[in-house]
């Protein structure tokens, strides 16, 4: 009675195990998983003399080859992000954060966990470091809805700044 039981249990199982490992052998080849990068842009300029101790951007120039940094700290307050940037002929800055990562989704988030601050000008005239925009302290993140998609590719491109230095040399008539 009990070899019968048995034969009777091998029976169902063998076509079921089977049935498991042709069906295993037979699946589409898994999908690569895109890569979600983290991108910062912006701008940095020489302000205009004219408005020095403003945040004011009205006549300022765009600085060439110009060096910002965006630094990012965990929920913990530890830099878990460091690199530098630098613009293009533009006074345009396009940071890729390479090797990102965030330990906790929420707290760890570029728009909480980011800052651009200005590190260089290429500008003996125009090399002072100014706080517009929180240039000194950590220019905050801006969420700007834009996303680029490529294949097995996709950034989410946040805004910085604009950031500013300031000139070495202004006449006291042209201020204010």
């Amino acid at each position: 009675m009990a070899n019968k039981q048995f034969i009777l249990i091998i029976s169902i199982l063998l076509p079921l195990a089977f049935l498991a490992a042709t069906a295993t052998a037979h699946e589409a080849p898994a999908k690569q998983d895109k890569t979600a990068t983290v991108v910062v842009e912006g701008k940095v300029y020489c302000q205009s003399c004219k408005y020095f101790g403003s945040w004011s951007l009205t006549d300022a120039e765009p600085i060439p080859a110009a060096k910002v940094s965006v630094i990012c700290k965990n929920h913990k307050k530890r830099v878990s992000y460091y690199n530098a940037f630098e613009t293009d002929k533009n006074g345009y800055f396009y940071a890729e954060l390479k090797d990102f990562k965030m330990t906790h989704y929420l707290l760890d988030h570029p728009l909480h966990s980011c800052h651009v601050k200005l590190v260089s000008s290429p500008l003996e005239s125009c090399n002072l470091l100014s706080n517009v925009n929180n240039g000194i302290n950590g220019s905050p993140l801006r969420f700007e809805n834009k996303v680029v998609f490529g294949k097995n590719y996709e950034a989410v491109v946040y805004g910085s700044g604009p950031l500013a230095f300031r000139p070495t040399n202004c006449d006291p008539e042209t201020t204010h």
